[in-house]
């Protein structure tokens, strides 16, 4: 049962970096150096109950999810439950064991996006091709088989019909399937013997969730067995069994092999060897169709029938305009991008010190583009920076369409970004009580400006510390628009991919995936917090007695009435109680669940000016149930589902993450 179709908008991309990107494809999956693309969905099954408050659920879920994401990125499994009564949310995911654990991070990013399509149903769950993840509102984790069930087999063309194939198949997964209960973390795969005559060769693998006790797992992997011997053989060349507590697959490829588990590992280093070198040849021809696929593009630059999607009429009145840079005064400007020069690396590209020849100091933003989307974010941050104009906004100068590479540059700020000052035991000491804030006001002011006072309405999508730059006044600045959206006058929502960074995105965005300025206030709210405690709200886990979030620990203090506790101790006696209060207050009032009570940006400019007098009392925030391993039992509701050995501190990394956005 889907529950919406998430839509994407068109954006400008330039002819030349598609083309180059489907040369250097075409040519790297010649070389048989397989799909980069997202896992494949083996299959998705979602509840037929309706949960009775979809809003509230939807938060016990989001936090449910990034309790087991702070796990799975560490160990491969993650099993957690949040919220209260009709809201309780129970999930779990894992990886299977042979995935590395880069893959694994990718293949669950992949399932926590597709998952919310089951809701407002009060259960579902998705198996991807190396992972798994299922959230309920009941605790299922120790289920090993239930009436979702199900087989999934692939086609015959190749290997299936061989003679000898189904006999090997079938007495290779009943070995994995007897094994793997009693192996570790309940996985073991293997191979077919070598056959001198026409039998294509087996590979077989099965794993139990991490959650089940050894017979259960017995019983899961045996239903699984079962099912796949019975729907999938003789015919078919792969096949999964897919149960509440296991998977089991056959296939005639060597799925399994970068785990090293089980037998079949034969030839897998020379295979990767000859992969290896095929696909550094590929690549360098790739080089060559690019330059070739360049030069070519360049020649037809104003021919409008190779320019439908009208990036090159940007580019031609970028290169007319004041805006256009010589991509070699900027190579040298960098001093030939050394490292030395480097101001920091971005989701889309590293920042680059420059001296001009004229002798002014500009951060250049260099980006190399391999798909489609990176492309979009170059144009997108070319045409809604340069129609921005305001003092605290980062001044896009101009940007470099003609070199090898497109480069955007930027005013220089000499103290770089807020976190390398705000979460820093030393620099912090330059961010007295009136400059933290200027920052947040300023911010603030920016936010408004783009949401409602530009020509067109804005919403940056990755407000952070780190995206906050400041002048030699430390003054703020709000940067990095590539991940930027604009609104048409009569539109009230984008539905978008997901994208920004985990921590600072609000529940509903990550859920619904439909974009509004308040996903905005949402991070900036959670700014604020860390601006005025000092805390990252991602480390505050590991770094608090009591096992707490940052969100969890100061709507904690904020009950009990001892928020000035949490005041970064730098600030103590720079300001009284009651600004620092209002500060807090404001935090809290922009980081709360529901995103009809944030205040819109330009209340929030009055607030913090002293014209609003009476504030409003905030209510709950999300995530304040996500706790690490010092964390007490206590009645908030959240709930442990690890064994002992999965229990530590969480600690993310504060990435920028992009979604494939629908087209």
């Amino acid at each position: 049962m889907q529950r919406r179709r998430r839509t994407g908008r068109a954006h400008h991309h330039h002819p030349l970096f598609l083309q180059a990107a489907a040369v250097l494809a075409h040519l790297l999956l010649a070389a048989g150096a397989g799909d980069a693309g997202a896992p494949a969905i083996l299959g998705t099954v979602c509840g037929n109950t309706r949960t009775p408050n979809p809003e509230a659920f939807d938060v016990s879920f989001v936090t449910t999810l990034e309790m087991i994401y702070q796990n799975v990125t560490r160990s491969g499994f993650g099993a957690a439950g949040s919220g209260t009564g009709n809201n309780t949310v129970f999930g779990l995911g894992q990886c299977l064991a042979y995935l590395s654990s880069t893959d694994c991070q990718l293949c669950y990013a992949q399932s926590r996006v597709k998952l919310p399509h089951c809701l407002p149903a009060d259960g579902g769950r998705i198996y991807l091709d190396g992972c798994f993840l299922r959230y309920g509102a009941r605790n299922f984790t120790a289920d090993s088989t239930d009436a979702g069930d199900t087989a999934v087999c692939g086609s015959n063309a190749t290997g299936g019909g061989a003679p000898g194939f189904a006999a090997a198949a079938a007495e290779l997964v009943r070995n994995v399937t007897a094994t793997a209960p009693g192996a570790r973390d309940y996985y073991y795969a293997s191979s077919s013997a070598e056959s001198s005559g026409r039998a294509a060769r087996a590979y077989a693998a099965a794993q139990c969730w991490r959650s089940l006790n050894a017979s259960a797992c017995a019983a899961c992997v045996a239903s699984a067995r079962d099912r796949v011997l019975r729907q999938c053989l003789p015919g078919a060349a792969e096949g999964y069994g897919l149960n509440a507590g296991c998977v089991v697959r056959y296939s005639t490829r060597p799925f399994y092999l970068a785990a090293d588990a089980g037998g079949g590992g034969g030839g897998s280093s020379t295979r990767h060897i000859v992969v290896i070198v095929i696909a550094s040849v590929f690549s360098a021809l790739a080089v060559i169709g690019i330059a070739f696929v360049w030069t070519k593009m360049r020649s037809r630059r104003d021919n409008l029938h190779d320019d439908m999607d009208g990036s090159g009429e940007i580019i031609r009145a970028i290169a007319a305009s004041h805006l256009s840079f010589k991509y070699e005064e900027l190579r040298r400007a960098t001093d030939e991008f050394n490292q030395i020069n480097k101001l920091g690396q971005g989701g889309y590209g590293s920042v680059y010190k420059g001296v001009l020849p004229d002798g002014r100091e500009v951060a250049v933003k260099r980006l190399f583009f391999n798909t489609r989307q990176w492309a979009d974010q170059f144009f997108n941050e070319v045409k809604l920076v340069s129609q921005v104009q305001h003092k605290n906004l980062v001044k896009l100068l101009g940007c470099s369409v003609e070199g090898p590479e497109s480069l955007l540059v930027y005013e220089y700020l000499c103290n770089t970004s807020l976190d390398h000052y705000l979460f820093d035991a030393f620099k912090k000491n330059a961010l007295d009580w009136e400059r933290r804030f200027e920052i947040v006001l300023g911010t603030a002011e920016g936010l408004s400006y783009l949401h409602n006072a530009s020509e067109i309405r804005i919403i940056h999508r990755d407000i952070k510390a780190s995206n906050i730059l400041l002048d030699e006044r430390f003054r703020p600045k709000i940067a990095d628009f590539g991940l930027a959206r604009n609104f048409l006058e009569d539109q009230s929502h984008l539905s978008t991919g997901l994208a920004g960074t985990f921590g600072y995105m609000a529940p509903e965005y990550i859920v619904h995936g439909q974009l509004t300025e308040k996903a905005d206030i949402y991070s900036y709210g959670v700014l604020v917090l860390e601006i005025i405690t000092g805390r990252k709200n991602h480390n505050s886990v590991a770094s608090s007695a009591e096992g707490l979030s940052l969100m969890a620990l100061i709507w904690k203090h904020y009950n009990a009435g001892t928020l000035m506790e949490l005041l970064d101790p730098n600030l103590r006696d720079q300001c009284s109680e009651e600004e620092a209060l209002q500060v807090f207050h404001i935090g809290l009032l922009c980081a709360q669940a529901s995103p009809n009570l944030r205040p819109p940006m330009w209340k929030v400019v009055e607030m913090l000016s002293g014209r609003a007098k009476v504030l409003p009392r905030p209510t709950q925030p999300p995530f304040i149930d996500v706790k690490g391993s010092n964390a007490k039992s206590d009645s908030s509701g959240s709930t442990s589902l690890l064994t002992n050995s999965d229990r530590s501190p969480f600690s993310l990394n504060q990435l920028s993450v992009s979604g494939v956005e629908a087209r």
